[in-house]
């Protein structure tokens, strides 16, 4: 038994204007006092049950006390706009940013959700301290884990990512995602792009990426050379490991999932 407890929780998002669910896990350590906490971002398609049931992550995270919290990726609800025919946008793909376009500003405002609500459900509800909350994620939820720390360092004190979107304006997934949401103005898309960001703004410490190298989509929606020639211009510590015979998947995931537990209870 590695010890800990697991379970999902609904709280009121008045950002998303839904309720919204996240599976929390507590470390043994959590009964005796505040434990550093890790907010897990998920990928297109997923809820908060895929990291829970797939990552593998709850032996480790008890081994070293962490407390992880993993939300769903999008609102849900009959009245939440979605896309059915379309996988890559609408719910399961929230892209962790602040709608502004009609009809999805309405609900789709997931970096507030994440930033401020969730943040404060989850410091007011469990163990946790505070001043040391990290976050990672996968793909889409690499990309948000990126955006989020870049532009909230304060917050998410350190970071790390499974096969992130690292440059949204410049990939087929991206641009669809950004477009439909934000608009035309491409202006508006730099703020949710960590490329972009890591160029004006980089943090104060090093970044964990894995990347597999059979990845299905790493030639056109990934690009992670983008973000590591961006990382060199600005100064940004990054660590970028390409690993043979990988793919998408949480198997990949869950191969590396003590690396970026350590990454982050190190810094933590």
């Amino acid at each position: 038994m590695f010890g800990g407890t697991q379970a999902v929780y609904s709280h009121r998002s008045d950002a998303c204007d839904c309720d919204m669910r996240v599976s929390v896990f507590l470390p043994p350590q959590a009964k005796d006092g505040p434990c550093p906490a890790l907010v897990w971002l998920s990928g297109l398609t997923c809820t908060e049950e895929n990291f829970t049931v797939k990552a593998g992550a709850q032996r480790m995270a008890a081994e070293l006390g962490l407390i992880i919290i993993a939300p769903d990726t999008s609102p849900r609800g009959e009245d939440v706009p979605d896309t059915p025919d379309q996988y890559d946008f609408g719910k399961g793909a929230g892209f962790y940013l602040n709608a502004t376009e009609s009809p999805w500003d309405k609900n789709y405002q997931m970096e507030s959700y994440i930033r401020d609500e969730l943040t404060a459900w989850m410091v007011e509800s469990f163990p946790i301290d505070a001043d040391r909350i990290g976050v990672f994620g996968h793909s889409m939820g690499g990309h948000g884990a990126l955006t989020l720390h870049l532009k909230n360092p304060e917050l998410y004190k350190t970071c790390s990512a499974f096969a992130p979107i690292v440059a949204p304006s410049q990939v087929p997934w991206g641009q669809k995602a950004l477009k439909g949401y934000l608009g035309n103005d491409e202006t508006s898309w730099a703020a949710y792009d960590a490329t972009s960001l890591v160029t004006a703004n980089p943090s104060k410490t090093d970044i964990l990426i894995d990347q597999g190298k059979a990845d299905q989509f790493l030639e056109e929606h990934l690009q992670p050379e983008l973000f590591d020639t961006a990382c060199k211009k600005s100064g940004q510590s990054v660590t970028i490991r390409m690993q043979d015979g990988y793919d998408h998947s949480y198997y990949f995931i869950a191969t590396f999932m003590e690396d970026h537990l350590r990454h982050h209870a190190d810094r933590l």
